[in-house]
């Protein structure tokens, strides 16, 4: 398992994190998993001992029973929090009341309390503003996120699901009132699931967020067990079918030239296609989650696997992304100063060689 660091911190997480959206089964959660602590703790257990300490949850899960298990298998395995990157998240609604969801600073304060109790931990490592709250002023939310930072129950806090420009809001409100940034972005990227590359990704480079990528396998699509003929019959996307695949024929086109790599390296389906999310610009790791854990181990042998150029190319090949405005004009535009940049590149090896 290889460690990279968070963005701009000099926190490591673990390539693979683990996902706990299996854990409970609470209401209509029972779609994605319902495992109680005893399965926790066996997951859990796997993980670590492979090397992980990365693990994300989010309130919402269960409606806050995802948090109390995750908690109880830490505890179980007698896990000092110290040793973990633990993250969750906050927005959605785990109680009943008018407030109680969303952004608001009153909300986002109860809620990270709540989130501390049922994980039976003093602090979140990262914590993550989830999806969007139209309602409230971005900068009430993050004078929240500053303020749990400053008190020590945060760490480092994130953003999920933001469109890039809300990124580049929160990074601007941050560096104006002297804020701590968001660290991370928590953000759907498969190779079915290619969007965030044509906003979000470029604006995680340059302002150096760190990119944590759910769902890697397109909610199991990319395992190669649903056919492309068939509706899916066994495994999550059978009840529920999320994320997407806009296209279905473009996305089994995916699967099997995953599958035919998968052969040629005598690894699994699952693995290639977490290889490619690791490989993607900014990427400091994935979430995978599990059911059983065959399925755990098989996410974990991911881990270290390193696709060829030429690999990565048949990939996108088979599910392009066709470059949007005004992105198609700005690279068109910078042909010659790239052109250029590469000539005096070229020049300076040239010296350099020259001069032995």
């Amino acid at each position: 398992m290889k460690y990279l660091l968070l963005g701009l911190t000099g926190l490591y997480v673990s390539e693979i994190a683990l996902g706990s959206m299996t854990f409970g089964g609470q209401g209509n959660w029972n779609v994605i998993g319902s495992l109680g602590v005893d399965h926790a703790v066996e997951q859990l257990r796997i993980f670590v001992d492979a090397g992980g300490n990365h693990l994300d949850t989010a309130d919402m899960y269960s409606e806050g029973q995802t948090e109390t298990i995750l908690g109880q298998a830490i505890r179980k395995l007698g896990l000092s929090p110290h040793d973990l990157v633990l993250a969750t998240k906050v927005r959605h609604r785990v109680e009943a009341g008018v407030n109680a969801a969303g952004f608001s600073r009153d909300y986002i304060l109860r809620a990270a309390e709540a989130s501390l109790r049922r994980l039976g931990v003093d602090h979140l490592d990262l914590y993550y503003l989830h999806d969007i709250d139209k309602l409230t002023p971005l900068e009430e939310s993050l004078r929240a996120m500053e303020d749990l930072q400053r008190s020590g129950k945060v760490r480092h806090f994130g953003v999920s699901n933001f469109p890039a420009y809300k990124i580049a809001q929160t990074l601007g409100i941050a560096d104006r009132r002297d804020w701590d940034r968001p660290v991370a972005a928590q953000m759907y990227y498969s190779a079915v699931g290619r969007d965030i590359e044509h906003e979000v990704i470029p604006v995680l480079q340059e302002e150096q967020v760190a990119l944590v990528a759910w769902s890697p396998l397109a909610g199991g699509f990319l395992t190669g067990k649903y056919a492309r003929d068939a509706r899916a019959t066994d495994g999550r996307r059978r009840d529920f079918s999320f994320p997407p695949v806009p296209d279905l024929a473009q996305g089994h086109d995916t699967v099997d030239v995953l599958r035919a790599i998968a052969a040629e390296r005598g690894l699994a389906v699952s693995q290639i296609a977490l290889a490619w999310t690791l490989a993607r610009p900014v990427c400091a790791s994935v979430i995978v989650g599990a059911s059983n854990p065959a399925q755990l181990r098989e996410n974990l042998g991911a881990a270290g696997v390193a696709l060829t150029s030429a690999e990565v190319d048949r990939i996108e090949a088979a599910y392009p992304r066709s470059d949007q405005y005004p992105r198609w004009q700005v690279e068109f535009q910078n042909r010659d100063r790239l052109a250029d940049a590469k000539q005096m590149l070229r020049l300076v090896a040239d010296d350099r060689v020259a001069a032995g």
